[in-house]
């Protein structure tokens, strides 16, 4: 049995109403979780979101309590942030074995930047077809100055809590400036580590012992990108939309790109609000980047909004090469979108979008496709709702308290 959503489109029309809250970031609260390791007592945390991927990861800490080194083929292999799990299992222990990590196919992601991390502060590697196996020189791992050749934000928080329990100094170069990085950083700190920069391209981290909570939380912030989903669903079909718990200033790019296209957007301390606009939308061009520029994770939800807007555009990926499987699929609901090259699409629009039975390609595609649903001319199915799950809570209660016919129904 399988699960899928069924979601009768609005054929065009705002009329979703009410408050849609935003939850606990996926992004740092499996770094969060993954970083528990590095202390000698129990982590408190509140706003966890209930998503699959954190089902997932605590599968993976309750098997580390019998096989402390090893991080569970099964279970790694199905999501990539399992493979953060690794610096501080190293760290604390001085060996690690693992899977390649899975997760969705986005194309090439190298990992080599850990690997030639570990081995900078003193590990050996050795590898086969599907294993990784890394032991710390001497048991201990050694502070260094790494330079990332690419940005690299799990690359950054791995190496970052390995250096937490290394001897020595470890200076992190080039180093992804996500907010959830400075985020975990802050809470380490708290605890006892060491942690400057987290933040900005430079990160310098002073190792020592096991980290000590003492009874002090972690609270996991909003997630930006369901932030930025939710104001993406808002603009194409809200008559009057508010979106609540959340950091307006951590999806600023894409709420000045939303602005551009016409978009009447609201914003305070902790909430975006969106209502619906008299004019059509006009055409607007995204480049990904890494943070603070536009996430790759909305690019996908913001190619169904440009699918919308008068004229033409194109959306630049700079940052992984197979993020546009989903781009057949809205072309068959009537997108007109053209596949340049594996790095550009070119979109004209406003497209009228019709029905059409879909499967999930990967996380952020597959909430692409609620939203084409959303927008589309009659009944839709999304298929894998597995994939959406794992990134986003309760999705189907949540729209349909803002006035959307979605429901959930399991399947053969």
């Amino acid at each position: 049995m399988r699960d899928r959503f069924v979601v009768e489109g609005l054929n065009g029309q705002k009329t979703l109403k009410g408050e849609i809250r935003v939850g606990g970031a996926k992004n740092a609260v499996l770094k969060a979780l993954a970083a528990t390791v590095l202390f000698e007592d129990d982590v408190p945390m509140t706003n966890v979101p209930d998503i699959e991927d954190v089902k997932r990861m605590h599968e993976l800490l309750d098997a580390l309590k019998t096989q402390p080194t090893i991080l569970k083929k099964d279970i790694a292999e199905k999501f990539r942030a399992s493979i953060v799990l690794t610096g501080p299992v190293l760290a604390r222990y001085g060996a690690v074995e693992f899977p390649f990590p899975g997760g969705c196919v986005l194309g090439e992601r190298a990992i080599d930047l850990f690997l030639n991390g570990f081995r900078a502060m003193g590990a050996t590697v050795e590898e086969d077809d599907s294993y990784f196996k890394i032991t710390a020189g001497g048991g201990k791992l050694k502070g260094a100055r790494i330079v990332f050749p690419l940005v690299s934000v799990t690359g950054t928080e791995t190496l970052m809590m390995a250096a937490v329990l290394a001897e020595g100094i470890t200076v992190l170069e080039n180093a992804a400036m996500e907010p959830e990085i400075a985020d975990l950083a802050l809470y380490l700190n708290k605890c006892s580590a060491k942690i400057e920069g987290a933040g900005t391209p430079t990160i310098t981290i002073t190792g020592g012992g096991l980290l000590h909570a003492g009874g002090i939380s972690y609270d996991t912030p909003p997630d930006r990108i369901e932030t930025g989903s939710f104001a993406i669903l808002a603009a194409l079909a809200a008559e009057d939309v508010t979106i609540t718990n959340c950091n307006p200033g951590w999806v600023e790019v894409p709420l000045a790109l939303l602005r551009q296209a016409g978009v009447n957007i609201e914003t305070g301390a902790d909430y975006i609000r969106i209502l619906a606009s008299e004019v059509p939308y006009k055409m607007v061009s995204v480049r990904t980047h890494e943070y603070p520029g536009f996430a790759t994770d909305l690019q996908a939800p913001m190619a169904v909004f440009m699918s919308q807007c008068e004229g033409e555009g194109s959306i630049l990926e700079t940052i992984f090469d197979g993020r546009f499987r989903y781009v057949d699929d809205l072309v068959v609901m009537g997108a007109k979108m053209t596949v340049m090259n594996p790095h550009r699409v070119l979109v004209r629009g406003p497209a009228e979008l019709s029905r059409k039975n879909l499967t999930s390609p990967d996380l952020r595609g597959g909430l692409a496709y609620i939203l084409a649903a959303t927008v589309a001319e009659g009944t839709s199915t999304i298929d894998n709702a597995y994939l959406i799950d794992r990134g986003y809570q309760h999705i189907e209660e949540r729209l349909q308290k803002l006035g959307l016919n979605i429901k959930r129904e399991s399947v053969e």
